[in-house]
């Protein structure tokens, strides 16, 4: 399996990194991909993939939430590294998220467009993060790929029709511990989504599957999501598990 978006970078690991890895790695976990959240995170991501090197893979984007008036001259400096002889997997976390605070709303589509357009330059795959803004994500995603470049909506929550609009710009949906969710409506939407359009994530340390809802979220607890996703496909979860591997290794190109 591959988690294609976890944050194993953060401070809430610190304690127990190592054996976290262990964890993962036992649970048939191959591959963790990990999205920038700031400036400021870059160099504990960084660190993350050298110590773990080749099973942990980079990003580099500014989440939306980290979108302040600043964020033209903090763009500024990501592009250094994204200019720099490292390798990074995607451009992420990007996107739009207007349940917080909607002061930065248009410096937010300013700067969504602007790291689309280093995906589309780089030849990358992006990382979409969107919260009460799903319909503005998409549509500037179409406005500003062109189908030039594939990507995730991380954390898929909307509706049916948002759904067949990702699927149509070519993109696949995120789906990670919300799907086992008592009250999640991505049962009754994954009905008419294909396989071939879904990955695998945790968002850890957020979002943790039942049964560790209100708990740490980590790489390892993947293996909940795929067998909801194997009730709810009504297939093995041994072919949930390679397809969605398989959509992964595609979209970021991993070999």
């Amino acid at each position: 399996m591959i988690d294609t978006h976890t944050h194993i970078y953060l401070s809430e690991f610190d304690a127990d990194r190592d054996a976290m890895i262990s964890r993962a790695q036992s649970a048939g976990i191959s591959h963790l991909l990990l999205p920038n959240i700031d400036q400021d995170s870059v160099e504990d991501m960084h660190r993350c993939v050298e110590v773990y090197t080749g099973f942990c893979k980079p990003m580099l984007g500014l989440h939306p939430c980290s979108v302040k008036d600043d964020y033209k001259e903090v763009l500024s400096r990501l592009k250094l590294y994204l200019d720099s002889d490292r390798c990074y997997c995607a451009i992420g976390e990007i996107g739009l998220d207007y349940y917080w605070d909607k002061q930065y709303v248009p410096q937010q589509h300013n700067a969504l467009s602007t790291q689309l357009e280093w995906a589309v330059s780089k030849g990358l795959p992006f990382s979409m993060h969107t919260r009460d803004a799903m319909d503005d994500a998409i549509s500037i995603t179409k406005d500003c790929v062109h189908y030039k470049t594939r990507g995730v909506f991380h954390c898929f929550g909307g509706s049916t029709d948002q759904a067949r609009k990702i699927l149509d710009l070519n993109c696949a949906l995120g789906i990670g511990g919300v799907v086992t969710y008592k009250k999640s409506m991505l049962e009754d939407v994954l009905k008419f989504v294909p396989l071939d359009a879904i990955v695998l994530e945790t968002d850890a340390p957020y979002l943790p599957p039942v049964p560790y809802r209100g708990k740490r979220n980590e790489p390892a607890y993947l293996n909940y999501i795929a067998i909801k996703l194997a009730e709810i496909y009504q297939v093995d979860k041994q072919v949930i598990i390679e397809k969605t591997t398989a959509n992964a290794r595609s979209i970021f190109k991993l070999a």
